[in-house]
């Protein structure tokens, strides 16, 4: 996760000039932070729009219609987010090396060649006129901003030296399909997956599988093999990775019915689990206008709200992990490269042309695309291969997707609710409901494939014909529950159907002890309060961790250090807080481990399973997040076959010994500052501070945080960088209160302001850091007693 030397090269200039003259530099910063006060006159607007901004930067958004309050988000968006709306853009279309320079193009290469704005152009010619209408209603206040302010654009722009062009309805769209696949995706677990069994055979390699049902074995169908395919394709996603960083994520929500809460009406909590960055990855706003009364967390870039609650109505998401993404293994017609095999026959694919324009070059680079039936071909060519890998996935169907959140915002009840959700594609979404009549449910919603044959776990070959998705899952076959007898309900990521279910959802589903822990904690009170979620949202309890001190409670290792850590262990009170030693040596354990316990199976396929950057194609693996319980079920089973010559015991002493080794060398030879906050800590990093120079302008942190990917506070680190916080933690963090909505509560790890001179660029990182919260604001009158400023949007006469 480090910036291409290109962007080094073109801001070390200014940077060494932003180090002699800081004062002056940030004056001049100070300036680009647009006024949240004043009017200003606007075309595209029908009528007036207020912006009242409380003193937590968060705009409330007063129009006359929809259109107008959509407007009002696009301008505010471009106000306080302008380069995250940049460079998600870029991101989505494959648009970085015309900014970041050559060493960005294989990024963009494989961005094009999966097509998101192609889908999104695709998707735009066939939305309702209204859905529609909000789009460019949107883009004409992102463009509005960007025209009235020209000369005084965001830094990153003035460091970069470029100017944005203007917002189109596709880039809003692209940036949804990139979220879409970015979440929906396990391709590149297919790849690693199908290597694996290739060494080990289907009935081992079955043992290495998280989650997998014991005695189940993988089967790669003959002639699917990825030999030669795969590496070259996952060193261009790293590619992707590194200008955005690690690719990660999952979520919490849970909520109760009146039964279980003080106040005799639904509490709902949720926290999206995503990488930090700066600015933060959400955006906060109230659109209030035509009928539209809602508040929550937006994503720049995207009209409406994605998480929050209405006057009607709250909700919440987690990640599904459903498998929304097959690989294809084709065969290419080595006579006409414009030819795939499929059914005995070649088949005329569809050649399309992308130019990528690149930084310091002249001319384009041309990248031809294939498109079979299955999807674009992803892979880097071959020569002599004659094989080569389409991707098809869900990110890429024509959806509703923007109708959706319309239609979501505007619900008023479970039957709204569920009909804005038939039209969500991807990603698919785990969401938990609550109603001010008292109501509360879940819905899983979004597309989820049906195939023909097999589960989509490996490549399949595309040219049988026999591994097609034939549909999707019908909406109403999806799982859904209103009211449950438990009072409550709630998801982490976790699996949520049984084996009678008739569909295949997926394989890959977080492990299993946040949600355990959370409905440990719902069913341990009768009542909840908002308070109760709080200490919930903030709990650094470890299940595993129990578990494995229990285990290394029974060794009896012969060194001296390795005692030592254990009496640590004995009065543990297995919460990973940051002031913990036994938590570091705990999880430090687990890690070494882990990788003697892969090893011993995978040899030099060990890094690609734990994610360790050897060879850094994968820097935060799909096995790696969902393991604990993978090892703790081997741990306890004990099996004789797995390490050669050696028990079981011996292997954990061993591994014992080489986390103490690890931490001694890390943190000196004081067992007793081997503290968990000083190695777990959570980096603020916007994209320029990966420059030495640039860091203390545009990064925050690092924070020192509790918690592993394995606790309600989740925080996970990756098996290649232990153990900092660069894999994904809470993104955000709502309460709503459906008794009172004004008592509600929400935080961002950052602030709204994408602006490093801005108060409200990172305000609210100490009060995340202590799970403490601002009030989500929705009652006017109580807005206006806490406002920060107001502005005035009006039409051109």
């Amino acid at each position: 996760m480090v910036i291409g030397r290109t962007i080094r090269y073109l801001v070390v200039g200014l940077a060494l000039g932003a180090a002699v003259g800081g004062a002056a530099v940030y004056s001049l910063l100070r300036r680009t932070v647009p006024s949240s006060k004043g009017v200003v006159s606007l075309k595209g607007l029908d009528s007036s729009v207020e912006v009242i901004r409380d003193r937590w930067g968060v705009p409330h958004i007063y129009a006359g219609s929809v259109r107008d309050a959509v407007f009002g988000q696009g301008y505010v968006h471009a106000q306080d987010r302008l380069w995250h709306l940049e460079l998600a853009r870029r991101m989505a279309s494959g648009g970085l090396a015309e900014v970041f320079g050559p060493l960005a193009l294989d990024a963009d290469r494989l961005l094009r060649r999966v097509g998101l704005r192609r889908a999104a152009e695709a998707e735009l010619a066939q939305l309702a006129e209204a859905v529609r209408q909000n789009m460019e209603a949107y883009a004409a206040g992102v463009n509005a901003f960007i025209e009235g302010n020209r000369n005084r654009l965001p830094p990153e722009f003035l460091l970069l030296r470029f100017r944005p062009e203007p917002w189109t309805p596709v880039d809003s769209l692209a940036i949804g399909k990139f979220i879409g696949w970015s979440l929906s995706g396990n391709w590149d677990s297919e790849i690693v997956r199908s290597w694996i069994v290739e060494r080990l055979g289907p009935e081992e390699a079955a043992r290495m599988e998280p989650g997998y049902p014991v005695g189940a074995p993988l089967i790669v169908p003959p002639g699917a093999e990825c030999r030669g395919l795969g590496v070259p394709l996952l060193e261009e996603l790293r590619k992707v990775q590194e200008l955005v960083g690690a690719r990660g994520g999952g979520s919490n929500n849970w909520v109760v019915d009146g039964d279980k809460s003080v106040t005799g009406k639904p509490l709902l909590a949720n926290d999206p689990h995503l990488p930090l960055q700066m600015p933060s990855i959400w955006y906060e706003v109230h659109l209030n206008g035509g009928g539209l009364n809602v508040i929550g967390a937006s994503m720049p870039g995207i009209p409406g709200v994605i998480i929050g609650h209405n006057e009607r109505i709250a909700w919440g998401v987690t990640n599904t992990m459903t498998d929304g993404d097959d690989l294809f293994v084709e065969r290419i017609n080595p006579a006409n490269p414009r030819q795939y095999e499929y059914g005995d026959k070649w088949v005329d694919g569809d050649l399309v042309r992308e130019e990528i324009r690149v930084r310091g070059r002249r001319e384009p680079v041309v990248e031809e695309v294939l498109v079979t039936g299955h999807g674009p071909i992803i892979s880097p060519s071959i020569p002599g291969e004659g094989r080569a890998l389409a991707l098809r996935t869900v990110a890429a169907e024509l959806s509703q997707h923007a109708h959706a959140i319309l239609l979501l915002n505007r619900a008023g009840s479970w039957e709204g609710f569920r009909e804005a959700l038939r039209q969500w594609p991807a990603p698919a979404q785990n969401f938990v409901y609550a109603d001010v009549e008292g109501n509360i449910g879940y819905q899983l919603a979004g597309l989820v494939p049906i195939r023909a044959k097999g589960q989509g776990l490996v490549p399949s070959p595309g040219w049988t014909g026999d591994y097609e998705w034939t549909g999707f899952i019908p909406f109403d076959e999806l799982p859904s529950v209103l009211n449950p007898p438990t009072h409550y309900v709630a998801t982490a990521n976790n699996k949520i159907v049984d084996d009678d279910y008739p569909h295949f959802l997926g394989a890959e589903y977080a492990d299993r002890y946040r949600v355990q822990r959370i409905a440990e904690l719902l069913e341990a009170r009768e009542k909840h309060s908002l308070e109760d979620f709080r200490g919930m949202h903030g709990d650094v309890y470890s299940m595993p961790g129990r578990e494995l001190a229990q285990h290394l409670l029974t060794l009896q290792p012969a060194n001296e250090d390795a005692k030592r850590a254990l009496n640590f262990l004995r009065v543990w009170d297995y919460q990973l807080s940051p002031d913990s030693v036994a938590a570091t040596i705990v999880e430090a354990f687990f890690l070494h481990l882990l990788r003697n316990t892969v090893a011993a199976k995978l040899g030099p396929l060990t890094d690609y399973f734990i994610g360790k950057e050897v060879h850094p194609a994968i820097p935060d693996s799909g096995y790696f997040h969902r393991s604990a319980s993978w090892l703790l079920a081997l741990v306890k089973e004990a099996p004789a076959d797995w390490f050669a010559g050696r028990t079981w015991p011996q292997v954990m002493e061993q591994s014992l010994g080489e986390a103490v080794v690890a931490l001694r060398r890390q943190l000196g030879e004081d067992m007793s500052r081997w503290t968990w906050g000083r190695v777990h800590y959570a980096p603020f990093e916007h994209v320029l501070g990966r420059v030495r120079a640039l860091r203390p302008l545009f990064n925050r942190g690092p924070v020192s945080v509790g918690g592993d990917m394995n606790t309600i506070a989740a925080a996970g680190y990756v098996g290649s960088r232990p153990y900092a916080v660069y894999s994904y933690a809470a993104s955000y963090r709502q309460i709503i209160d459906l008794s009172d909505l004004n008592r509600s509560v929400a935080i961002l790890p950052g602030g709204q302001s994408g602006h490093p001179a801005s108060h409200h660029y990172s305000d609210m990182i100490e009060a995340w850091r202590r799970v403490e919260y601002h009030p989500l604001l929705f009652d006017r009158v109580e807005i206006e007693r806490q406002a920060a400023g107001k502005l005035t949007l009006t039409p051109v006469p």
